[in-house]
């Protein structure tokens, strides 16, 4: 039953990513920023695959868009998933806190359910602006999955998320 409950979280919160997805394809192009420049479309999906070394554009570009901060994002959770810590949504929260990124800002899933299994899934999220960087890992999901998404009513993820309280 637990197992079940479980899948259908995790389940959930894929459709909700997903949806997530078509709402931000249905979305009016963004309008000119407020330095007077178009802003370009930001939706993107993009595998999180190690860099093979340092890469000039992952930095953290405070001043930029989520876009612009997505290689950095990746990259940070391209490190995690290759490391003992992939199954911990708390490690992917610190290592995007030490890379730059805003705490308060966060959201994550639950790593472990009720009875103590490992997740299939695990989300978390960075809000920055009116947009969201999102994250997906987990022995379900293969490769780490990193997007660019609109805030649905402020928020980055839909559901139980935990307290990041440390």
């Amino acid at each position: 039953m637990t197992s079940r409950r479980n899948r259908a979280r995790a389940l959930g919160a894929l459709v909700l990513l997903v949806a997530a997805t078509v709402v931000s394809a249905c979305a009016p192009e963004p309008g000119p920023s407020p330095n007077g420049e178009s802003a370009a479309p930001s939706a993107s999906t993009s595998p999180a695959a190690p860099a093979p070394g340092p890469d000039p554009a992952a930095t953290l570009v405070p001043e930029g868009t989520a876009a612009d901060n997505l290689p950095l994002f990746s990259r940070v959770v391209a490190q995690v998933w290759a490391s003992e810590q992939r199954d911990e949504g708390r490690a992917y929260i610190d290592a995007l806190v030490a890379a730059g990124f805003d705490k308060a800002a966060m959201q994550v899933t639950a790593d472990r359910s009720t009875v103590g299994n490992a997740a299939e899934s695990i989300l978390f999220s960075v809000r920055w602006s009116e947009e969201c960087l999102i994250g997906q890992v987990g022995p379900e999901t293969g490769d780490p999955v990193t997007a660019v998404e609109a805030a649905i009513d402020g928020t980055c993820l839909i559901g139980n998320t935990r307290p990041i309280d440390w």
